[in-house]
Formats: structure tokens, sequence, C-alpha cells
């Protein structure tokens, strides 16, 4: 091993208000000291997620055959139904989905894709 997984890190343009998103969604908290207007990093299930200004975001296009997602996270929900109606409420939006069975993808408030998927 060369090293550890300290973060992962996403930009954004307004990192306390997309943390706060990230917290409802995962049941994180906001890790003591991070109140920086550039940084702030929400622990959730022991990961760091670390949200970064950047003045200059523009979100992926999802689905682009040209372009690429970034990056996602994939959450697992009991009953996605219930799930939906509450990542709808806190600001994400539902994007089409190729297998509705399994998972359904969204964007958070600004924009970066992440799934909802349960066992079936």
């Amino acid at each position: 091993m060369i090293g550890q997984l300290r973060s992962v890190v996403v930009d954004c343009p307004d990192p306390s208000e997309l943390a706060s998103f990230y917290e409802k969604l995962l049941g994180g908290e906001r890790l003591a000291g991070s109140e920086d207007p550039d940084w702030v990093v929400v622990v959730a299930s022991g990961t760091r997620i670390a949200f970064q200004r950047a003045p200059e975001y523009v979100p992926p296009v999802f689905p682009d055959p040209h372009g690429s997602q970034q990056f996602h996270l994939d959450v697992l929900v009991e009953d996605v139904e219930l799930a939906e109606s509450q990542v709808l409420a806190l600001g994400a939006k539902l994007l089409a989905s190729d297998n509705p069975d399994d998972y359904r993808v969204y964007t958070d408030p600004v924009g970066h894709t992440f799934c909802l998927l349960w066992l079936t």
C-alpha cells in the first residue's frame, strides 16, 4: 500500500450549501472546525467528503456520450420511493435511468450525478 484514502473532494460553487445536501442525504456530520467558506468536510459512514469552492464550476452533463460524469456516488436505500421523495425535497433532480428496477440516477443541487440503488 502506498497510502490511505483521506477524503473524496467535490468541486462546487458553494461548499457549505452542498455539504448540507450531503449531510442530509447520507446522515453525515460536518467535521468540527471545517467552516472555511472555501472548504467544508462532512463525515458519513466513516468517509470524509470534502467540498471545495470552484468559482468557475461547470456541472457535468449526463448522459453525454462525449463527456464524463467526473464522479458519482452510489447510495444504498431500503425504500426507493421514500428516499426519492426525500432527495427531491432536498433539491436533487431525477434523471432518466437505464434500469429502473435496480437504481435511479439523480443530480445533486449543483449537477453532480448520484444513484439511489436498492436490493431486489
